[in-house]
This record gives C-alpha cells, structure tokens and sequence, in this order.
C-alpha cells in the first residue's frame, strides 16, 4: 500500500474499512442468495417468453388452409418480445435514482412485489380473443419488466457495499451469474411441462392435422410457464425486507454514522466506533457537493459513464438479439424441426430443450467463469477478451455461413454459437454490471448503475426488435408471414460482429477497480484528504 492510500484509509471511516478488509463470512453468501434469487427470477421471467411465443402463434393466429402453423404477426412479436426491456429500461432509471434518494433497502422490497404481481398477472392475461390476450399480456409484462428494472441497479449496489474489496467482483458477479441458473431453470420447466401436456393429451402434427395439432390445454402451458416466475421472487421477499441498510449509504449519504456503525456491528459480529464528530466533520467539508451531471461531475465521472453506458448498450445489442431470437436461428440449421412436423406442445419442448442445452453448456459455465477470475485478471481484461472472442466468433459464423447449414456440420455450428455465449457471459455481459457499482459515489452509485443498465436496455431493444426484421431472408417467398424482406440470418451476423468490434474500442473508456476500496475509485476519500489540507479537489484518474 502506497502512502496516498495509506492517508485514504486512515481517513475513511472505521465501519467503511471494516467492510473492505473483512474476511469472507456468512453473512457475504446470504446477500448473494438474496439478491441472487432476484436475478434468477429477472432471468425467467424475461427470458421465458422466447419458449412460448411460438405457442402463441399457433393458439391465436391459426390461419385455416396455411401450409405452417399460425405465428405471431410482427407488431405483435415484437411487443410481446420486446414490451418488458421497455418496462425494464423504465424500472432502472426510476429505482435507481429512488435508491439513492430513499435508500437501497426501502425501495428493494418493492421492486420484488411488482414481480410477483405481474408474474402472475402475466399467466392470467384476459380473454381468448388474440387482441384481448395480446393487450393484456403486453401490460402486465411492461410492468414486470419495470420491477425487474430495479433489481439491476439495487442488487448490484447493495452487494458492492457490503461486500470486501478483495473479493468485491466475485460477489456482484455472482449475484448476475444467477441469470445463467434463471434461464436454465426457465427450458427445464418447459421441458418438464410439455412433456407432460405431451404424454396426458397426445395430438397430431400440424401437417397431418392443422387444427388437431395444437389442443385447447396448450392455453395453460404458456400461462403456466410465465406464472411460475412469481415463486422464487416470493420466497425472498422475507430475507429482504430484514436485510439493513448498507452502511454506506447510511453514513455517507444519510449521514447517520452511528446507525451505519451498529448495523454493521450485528453483520460483521465485532465492536465498530461510531466516529459521528469525524462524519459531521467530513459533512460540513463537502457543503458543497457536486450534483448529478453537474460541470464537476462531468469532469470526473463524465468519460466513466459513457464507458459504462456505451458497452452495456453494444453488448446488450448483440446478446439479447442472439438469446431471444436463438430458436428462429437453431430452426435456419435445422436443430429445430420444421414447424409443420410437430405438433404445439412438442415444438416447445424442442425449443426449451436448444435453449437449455446452450444455457447449460455455455451460458451458466461463462458466468462462473467469471466469478472465478474477476478478481485474479481484473474487469478490463475481462471485457476485453469477452468482446474480442465474440467478435471472432460472431465472423466465424457469418462469413462461412453456407457451410454451417449442411447437415454435417450443424453440430459445428452449434458450438461455434456457444461459444460467443461463453465469452459473452465470461466477459461484458457480467462486467458490464459489475463495474457501474463500483466506481461512482455512493450517493449517485445506484442512479449511475441504472443509468447504465438503461443504456443497455435500449441496446436490448435494437437487438430484440432490430433483428426480427433483419434476419429475414432477402427473398420475398421465404419471410415470415407480415415481414418485409430482411438481410437474412449471415447478414445480421456480420453486423453483431461489429458491434462487438465497437464494444472493444469503448472498453478503453472503463476504468479498473479490481483491489480499490469503492471510496477510492469514486474519489470521496480523495474529498477528505484535500478538503483537510485545505487544497483545491482534483479529479480521480
């Protein structure tokens, strides 16, 4: 330790320092599993209308004398698909900044009940007619996207502030490598459910029976799968709501040091000093704090955060466009039957099943993968090599496309595609939000961080609303029913491929924080230290 970091130490508050130098202990896993079980259910919820919109189609969008089955038109895909990351983008920005205002803890609670709610309510969407069904599903999703909005920037802060700093980047990472077990645990409850739809009510294929082919329980499936998602977020919400307030916040945003001492003391079992007069002190020093988005701020923070926002957003582009829209490019290499060979049930349980295999040998090992070295080799080199593999990958793909359609070399291409999932997930897909709630002020952590994830929300939507129409063949006979001609499936790879190219260039901007005390890189001791000389404050590097 250098002597500038030794002088931010001897500044920073007793409890705050507790906190960076605690060894690992119990009470660092159960913030894991508590905020974890959150963004198993984010996970689920969002991602488990990929499994079932093809379900959709057929039930409410039957065409009588169609060679294939009904789908989904495309302004109705695309709401389906893309309401809740509209709902999600809101829920960041809103319970971002309302947890650095009201607290983290007190606005936790309530994003995990939003969930629950439209979980539920998304299963009982109205009506049997295609509009009502739509309409309603369309609503509850917004909102259950904006209360999966908030778990980002909440879950994401709560843990950095309680966790050490030698082990900081594994425990926020492990909180989001709860998606990989969210999207898993979503294919193997399709899987388990239509198969047993499948076993008790068999039916034909579509292209021996249209009509026959998709029976009326098939309703209950997909209501059934999204109604599930309410379960674990329920379980957690006791765990919550006893959770205290991160001591930071307590002291340097409420400024109450002796609460921030005492909550602190039950968690880390020890004896911690109040020092209230040295918090008071420090208070009266910084009057004159710097707002948000401020001259001041900007210089500071202002490349920071387009760093953060701007790799979120290209990452976020590519990898929801390859998640959400993987079951149309497993279909394009034939991993899929054609939709006419199956009847509705089996053809989401092929679905689920592509999904869960990928999720299960690239998806969850990347994001543990992470875990495991985030704080060995750093978060830069991290993103770096996440978005560099992906960019090779993504190429790899498109530029030889025709090879992989043969039927010989389907497996081939299926591995190659794990891959960019691999290095997604072991690289920006984790990174991206691990950073954002580290190297902010306490006081704007929490509104930068979902500042951020919105950026990339936004990037979700290009990707999940971009490639419905992109990936379609640029012949007119071979669209989807509703779509114009696309650029087809190589075209829309060569342009994620560039995205991901674009994310490396952006990565410059991001600063590394593996080690740092978060007071350290936001520069709120470097406040201390020239405020108590009696120096001019300059900018952290």
């Amino acid at each position: 330790m250098n002597e500038r970091s030794r002088r931010m130490a001897r500044d920073q508050l007793q409890v705050l320092n507790a906190l960076d130098v605690a060894k690992t202990q119990w009470y660092h896993f159960t913030a894991i599993i508590i905020a974890g079980m959150g963004f198993f259910t984010d996970a689920y919820d969002l991602f488990c209308i990929s499994l079932v919109t093809k379900l959709l189609g057929r039930i409410y969008y039957h065409v009588e004398g169609a060679q294939k089955p009904g789908t989904l038109p495309p302004n109705v895909a695309a709401a389906v698909n893309g309401v809740a990351f509209c709902g999600t983008l809101a829920g960041q920005l809103f319970f971002g900044w309302l947890g650095d205002k009201l607290g983290r803890k007190k606005v936790y609670g309530m994003t995990l009940m939003v969930m629950v709610l439209c979980s539920v309510a998304s299963g009982l969407s109205f009506g049997h007619e295609p509009k009502a069904v739509m309409a309603t599903l369309c609503f509850f999703r917004f909102w259950l996207g904006f209360g999966i909005g908030g778990d980002y920037p909440l879950s994401a802060t709560i843990m950095s502030e309680y966790a050490n700093k030698k082990t900081r980047g594994a425990f926020v990472s492990a909180v989001f490598a709860m998606q990989g077990f969210g999207i898993m645990a979503g294919g193997i409850f399709a899987i388990i459910i239509s198969s047993a739809f499948e076993a008790k009510f068999p039916s034909p294929a579509y292209e021996d029976d249209p009509l026959g082919s998709t029976i009326p329980q098939a309703d209950l499936v997909w209501r059934i799968i999204l109604m599930v998602g309410a379960i674990p977020a329920a379980m957690t919400y006791y765990s919550r709501s006893k959770m205290p307030e991160t001591a930071r916040y307590t002291a340097l945003v409420a400024k109450d040091a002796k609460q921030a001492a005492s909550d602190m003391s039950k968690v880390l079992q020890m004896e911690i000093e109040p020092e209230q007069q040295k918090m008071e002190q420090n208070s009266k020093e910084k009057s004159k704090a710097f707002s948000l988005l401020s001259k001041e701020f900007m210089s500071r923070h202002g490349l920071h955060l387009l760093g953060t926002t701007s790799t979120w957003f290209l990452l976020d582009i590519a990898f929801y466009s390859q998640n959400l829209f993987q079951k149309d490019i497993f279909s394009a290499i034939g991993w899929i039957p054609p939709a006419q060979s199956m009847n509705a049930i089996q053809e989401v349980f092929k679905i689920a099943r592509a999904q869960t295999l990928i999720a299960l040998c690239s998806t969850v090992p990347g994001y543990w993968f992470t875990v495991a070295f985030i704080d060995v080799i750093g978060r830069f080199a991290i993103q770096m090599m996440g978005f560099f593999f992906m960019t090779v990958f993504m190429f790899a793909l498109a530029i030889p496309y025709n090879h992989w359609t043969h039927k010989e070399n389907r497996i081939g291409f299926v591995i190659m595609y794990s891959l960019t999932f691999f290095f997604a997930n072991f690289g920006p897909n984790a990174t991206t939000f691990v950073v954002p709630a580290e190297i902010f002020p306490a006081r704007f952590r929490s509104t930068c961080h979902g500042i951020s994830a919105a950026s990339g929300k936004l990037g979700a939507m290009v990707g999940a609303f971009g490639f419905l129409y992109l990936a379609q063949s640029p012949d007119k006979e071979k669209t989807d029913a509703g779509y114009p001609p696309g650029i087809g499936v190589r075209n829309s790879l060569i342009v994620l491929g560039v995205v991901n190219f674009l994310g490396i260039l952006f990565t410059f901007l991001v600063p590394e924080s593996k080690g740092k005390s978060l007071e350290e890189m936001s520069g709120e001791n470097e406040d201390n230290e020239n405020s108590n000389s009696d120096s001019r404050t300059v900018p952290i590097v």
